[in-house]
């Protein structure tokens, strides 16, 4: 039996990026694409509460969700598909998803909802602006999907993958990494509607990239397509034997 594959994004279900990654998925297993009906880019892990969602099939194996990708993903693995997913693959998206950013992506949230749910899962975007080289990316879409569906993943665990917006040659290879820091200077912007009532807006911005030895986000700007493999728990180990020890002391 081959793979199912649900394929899934946040730039929404007409994307080019996720076109090209269900071509992509094709070639590994039977690929379906559930995705929200428009963009839904800095969703994060939100999930709808408050109104009921529609699933609109668009054509053989196409559908989309008024949602969120995490939205989407729920509703194709419990009603949409006709078995649980071997595979979630999310993206490609226009942009990157390095440091920080996976805190706010829809597109890494899809790849957690699948993992909660039990199907391993990845993301994988370009990084850089227009032109995207959507192609440049696809053979590492296939490769990591391969691996993940031969060798499985660690509990509880996802893969964070970016690739360099270069043509294909510009790729130097593959490295694993680290979640390195990325924040942004000037990402809020004052502007005023044709009453002179102030609004903010948030976007764009100055990003600023702390860099290292092993982290993804070095290792893009170094050329290389970035793994990253990112675990669900999120407790810091070393900060609760630290705590232990200092509550003990104060107890005392």
């Amino acid at each position: 039996m081959r793979p199912l594959i649900l394929v899934t994004n946040d730039d929404g279900v007409h994307a080019p990026g996720i076109l090209a990654l269900f071509k992509a998925m094709k070639e590994v297993g039977d690929a379906y694409i559930v995705a929200p009906d428009r963009e839904r880019s800095a969703a994060g892990h939100s999930l709808t509460l408050h109104k009921p969602l529609k699933v609109e099939e668009l054509r053989e194996n196409v559908y989309s969700v008024n949602g969120t990708p995490t939205d989407c993903v729920a509703l194709a693995i419990s009603k949409v598909l006709p078995r649980r997913p071997d595979l979630v693959a999310s993206g490609i998206n226009k942009g990157a998803n390095l440091g920080d950013d996976i805190t706010y992506s829809g597109t890494v949230a899809a790849a957690i909802e699948g993992t909660i749910l039990n199907s391993p899962a990845f993301a994988i975007s370009v990084v850089g602006d227009k032109p995207h080289h959507y192609d440049t990316a696809v053979p590492y879409a296939i490769k990591v999907a391969n691996y993940i569906l031969d060798k499985s993943l660690p509990y509880d665990t996802l893969l964070n993958v970016n690739v360099p917006n270069v043509p294909k040659a510009g790729v130097k290879g593959m490295r694993l990494t680290r979640q390195g820091k990325r924040v942004y200077d000037g990402a809020i912007q004052e502007t005023y509607s044709p009453w002179g009532d102030k609004h903010f807006w948030i976007g764009g911005g100055t990003p600023y990239w702390e860099q290292g030895e092993g982290m993804d986000v070095q290792a893009v700007l170094s050329g290389y397509v970035s793994v990253t493999p990112v675990h669900l728990d999120l407790t810091n180990y070393d900060a609760l034997e630290y705590l232990k020890k200092s509550w003990d002391e104060s107890a005392a």
